[in-house]
């Protein structure tokens, strides 16, 4: 089976981890699992694999699972924002264009009696 095929099978973060090899500490991979193998996924997707050896493509995986990992530790989920809620709800991204949902307070709702 190749690297590709077993990534594509796994379950589990941690069992990326042991995989491909690579150390984390689970208090922080509880915390961060997502984000950290959404960043993978977006470092595999980028990648080019085609010509690699099996050897090439485990390490170049490998490398990717531990700067993912890396980029959490260093930084934060707000900070990298990986997931597109988080992208949507960025301080620092400007303005949709366009007329904004419209607010209604919850004190002008008028109950049925």
């Amino acid at each position: 089976m190749s690297v590709v095929d077993k990534l594509k099978s796994l379950h589990s973060a941690e069992e990326f981890f042991e995989l491909l090899q690579v150390d984390y500490q689970p208090e922080v991979l509880q915390v961060l699992r997502l984000h950290i193998l959404r960043r993978m996924g977006q470092y595999l997707v980028s990648a080019e694999f085609e010509g690699k050896s099996e050897d090439e493509i485990f390490v170049a995986a490998q490398s990717m699972l531990a700067q993912a990992y890396e980029d959490f530790i260093k930084s934060n989920p707000m900070a990298e924002r990986v997931f597109k809620v988080l992208k949507e709800h960025d301080p620092s991204r400007p303005p949709e264009p366009g007329p904004k949902p419209a607010f209604v307070p919850l004190t002008s709702l008028k109950t049925g009696s």
